[in-house]
């Protein structure tokens, strides 16, 4: 919206900063920040005072679990969420398709979250909607962004596949690109979920791997930087750096309430929403294969849920001692605040490995 304050510029003065993308990725981040500052707390208060004992707790999960986490609310993603969408109408280009689409996917996924946290408070289960509505409703949204994400590609990568490093491969998908591509939203908004397990573990990750795309939608947007970078050029992906940095803001402003002890869970809310995000921004960015080294902690954390279930049907006996992956620290022995910041790191590590591959080839 404060784009539009160009129209009063004469190119040298005050309003001619809303040009920059990277001034609006400023104003969108503190925005966003403030956002969750100042409504987290009467949010949590609000959310307390209508779910009685808070989020149910899984009777099979740690045991820990049941003491420690115990009254604690959930559907905190809405404070994310609330943040993310008043920073990014607010300092992206609404004229742009791309900034449409990755609202479109949040906003799609959040409404699933959101109604899944819903069904588990008032009956007070930790089972919610089925899985199977779950996915109808994660499947649609998926390829109706898919299919506009193919709409708004320049001819030469419409339904292409880019391969990194082999910056100059690309493999034509088809018909078999929109599916492809449901599917990566699809696959990082459950893994999101997945990871979404422990005070603050799953928000940091999502945090770092948005700046990742962040600067990977500013570059992929920049012609002269796809001619260094040798990486292909799609027009108009640079506003996404503006909803990148809204989210990251968001996320700290949630992160303020959610280190442990967690004040409130971000819940299927945050996580669906931001997992799908990630995975559109791949989408429309044409680093879809990129986003498995960049969020490559939540792959491993959906690998050992699959890995667990497939084993134990097969033989009967368990890989881990508990999936995902996380809670198998935990039956080990670490204390929660080790394996958060160390997967933090981790996380961090194969951020850099991603953002790497914008120059290895």
């Amino acid at each position: 919206m404060f784009y539009w304050f160009t129209v009063f510029s004469d190119g040298g003065d005050f309003f001619n900063l809303f040009r920059y993308i990277t001034f609006r990725a400023g104003g969108a981040f503190f925005t966003a920040l403030i956002f969750g500052f100042t409504f987290g707390r009467p949010l949590i208060n609000f959310l307390k005072s209508w779910q009685v004992g808070g989020q149910p707790i899984r009777p099979d999960g740690p045991g820990s679990h049941l003491l420690s986490k115990r009254g604690t609310p959930t559907m905190g993603g809405i404070l994310i969420l609330g943040s993310l969408l008043v920073s990014t109408l607010l300092w992206a280009r609404l004229d742009n398709g791309f900034v449409w689409v990755v609202l479109f996917v949040t906003l799609g996924f959040g409404l699933i979250g959101f109604i899944d946290d819903y069904s588990k408070v008032t009956k007070h289960s930790n089972k919610g909607v089925s899985g199977k509505k779950r996915l109808m409703g994660g499947l649609f949204v998926a390829l109706v962004a898919a299919y506009f994400s193919s709409v708004l590609h320049p001819e030469n990568l419409t339904n292409q596949l880019a391969l990194p490093v082999f910056k100059d491969t690309l493999i034509n998908l088809g018909f078999l690109f929109t599916p492809f591509a449901a599917f990566i939203i699809i696959g990082s908004a459950n893994a999101v979920n997945l990871t979404d397990g422990l005070d603050g573990l799953a928000i940091m990750p999502v945090m770092i791997a948005a700046a990742a795309f962040g600067v990977i939608s500013y570059a992929v947007g920049r012609i002269d930087f796809t001619e260094y970078l040798d990486v292909h050029y799609v027009a108009g992906t640079g506003e996404l750096l503006v909803f990148s940095a809204g989210l990251i803001g968001g996320g700290l402003g949630f992160l303020w309430y959610n280190a442990p002890p967690a004040a409130v869970f971000m819940g299927d809310t945050g996580s669906l929403s931001l997992g799908g995000a990630l995975g559109a921004i791949a989408v429309l960015t044409k680093h879809e294969l990129v986003l498995g080294i960049i969020g490559g902690l939540f792959v491993v954390e959906t690998l050992s849920v699959i890995i667990q279930v497939t084993y134990f049907k097969l033989t009967g006996r368990r890989v881990f001692l508990m999936a995902p992956i996380h809670h198998h620290f935990e039956k080990k022995g670490w204390a929660e605040p080790q394996i958060v910041i160390r997967f933090w790191i981790i996380a961090l590590i194969l951020a850099m490995i991603g953002l790497a591959t914008l120059k290895i080839r």
